[in-house]
């Protein structure tokens, strides 16, 4: 079967792979961006000469999730060009380094913006279509950090995408009944192959930042080798899109709640087995288990 698929934050890392991958895999792509007549017009040019060379359906579309309009517009287009759209994909998101005191509310509140509220703009676009429908995959790409382990400096975007992943297991429940799976991807800290790292934003109190190196001289570079000695040589970050890949060719129901990629092994994947089975056994004692598994 040929799906329809979107996914957000397109442009380069998980994003991207994924995009090929499940184009290569005889879906149709839409792979979303914001900026592409700009900053993004490169990307845009590079999903076009893929798509051709390939012989597969990659489409970018502008789609700037921190935008209800854009969004809005981006799904409208979708729906009107395929008739529908099976899969989303919720991938943007964006990375900051730094202690957390040295940022500012405001800085903190515009990175819950990309990495939490922006799933709130585009589900409220794509999901009418699929309850009505009674299908439809939402895969969220959370982390590892959400419930493993979580290196300091890293603070606001640990608790943005744990805010993304809370949110991931309460719509699991709520989309059930009407037939829309979920499935949580969490990658672990592939420190090369995305540009998490390298696009990563830094705190607005410059005066605060230098306090602490006086006193944690050098730790985010400590924190970035050691996550590098880590992971495995052979580890690449191409396992995140194969996985994600893997799990929309599922027949409908059968895809996995939560799936971990994860080389350097952080202890994420330990912790939710707990947690998830915690969640399962609680919804069973309240008599709303058959919130676990999609209906049809």
């Amino acid at each position: 079967m040929t799906n329809v698929i979107v996914i957000t934050g397109a442009s380069s890392g998980f994003g991207a792979l994924s995009a090929r991958a499940l184009a290569d895999a005889g879906n149709i792509v839409y792979a979303g961006m914001r900026a592409t007549t700009g900053r993004n017009a490169p990307q845009v040019q590079a999903a076009a000469d893929y798509a051709k060379e390939y012989g597969v359906d990659l489409r970018s579309i502008e789609l700037d999730v921190s935008s209800q309009e854009s969004v809005d517009a981006a799904i409208a287009q979708i729906e009107a060009d395929s008739g529908r759209i099976d899969v989303l994909i919720h991938n943007a998101g964006h990375m900051v380094v730094g202690p957390v005191e040295a940022f500012t509310p405001e800085q903190l509140a515009e990175l819950y913006d990309v990495n939490v509220l922006s799933t709130q703009r585009v589900n409220r676009a794509v999901l009418p279509g699929m309850r009505h429908r009674g299908q439809g995959l939402v895969i969220w790409v959370s982390s590892s950090s959400v419930k493993g382990g979580t290196p300091p400096y890293l603070a606001p975007y640990f608790a943005a995408k744990a805010g993304m992943d809370s949110l991931a297991v309460s719509y699991s429940a709520e989309l059930a009944r009407w037939g829309v799976e979920t499935s949580i991807v969490v990658p672990g800290s592939f420190t090369s192959g995305t540009n998490h790292f390298a696009h990563s934003g830094r705190p607005a109190d410059t005066d605060v930042e230098t306090e602490y190196e006086a006193r944690y001289t050098g730790l985010m570079d400590q924190v970035s080798q050691k996550l590098a000695a880590l992971f495995p040589a052979e580890a690449d970050v191409s396992l995140v899109s194969d996985e994600i890949t893997r799990i929309v060719a599922l027949p409908a129901g059968q895809r996995p709640y939560r799936v971990h990629i994860d080389p350097a092994n952080d202890g994420s994947e330990e912790v939710s087995n707990v947690a998830d089975r915690v969640r399962r056994e609680f919804y069973a004692r309240i008599g709303l288990d058959d919130l676990l598994t999609v209906h049809k």
